[in-house]
């Protein structure tokens, strides 16, 4: 087994595809619109539908909110038509605890709030518009990512 085949058992390939595709997407939205393609701000201004506290019926959400939904529904259905292109069947699920998963979202989404974006915001677009903020951000995000796979890997094993 080569040192690629250990940590991606099924390949490489598809993850460096998936890659050029989301960067290709972000670098399209904002070259054709001048809009930046972070997650987190999605879920914030999807949140300005029903709640009616300060944060989330900041304009800069309420404004945005109907092309973040648009840009959503294109990663959903574009995840969609990569899975039928691959054949379909059935989907790949996981042995981590359904609570385990629960857990890591509402700690990923503070840290999302706290870090002011997520990985995608800042990792994609602001290292590719060369915001060092954001490099400060992408490593701290991938020093604790590391830490924390090492510390679950020997807790739960």
């Amino acid at each position: 087994m080569t040192i690629l085949q250990t940590p991606f058992p099924l390949g490489w390939q598809h993850y460096l595809f998936g890659g050029l595709c989301v960067g290709g997407g972000v670098a399209l939205l904002f070259l054709l619109t001048g809009r930046v393609g972070g997650m987190s701000s999605v879920f914030s201004s999807t949140w300005s539908f029903v709640l009616r506290r300060p944060f989330f019926q900041q304009p800069r959400l309420v404004n945005t909110r109907g092309w973040r939904l648009e840009y959503a529904l294109g990663l959903i259905l574009g995840a969609f038509a990569w899975w039928l292109w691959r054949g379909g069947g059935v989907p790949e699920t996981t042995g981590v605890p359904w609570w385990l998963l629960l857990v890591g979202g509402f700690i990923a989404g503070y840290g999302a709030r706290l870090g002011h974006g997520c990985t995608s915001g800042h990792g994609i677009c602001g290292l590719g518009s060369l915001q060092w903020p954001s490099a400060l951000a992408v490593l701290t995000f991938m020093a604790t990512a590391f830490l924390t796979a090492n510390l679950v890997t020997r807790w739960l094993v």
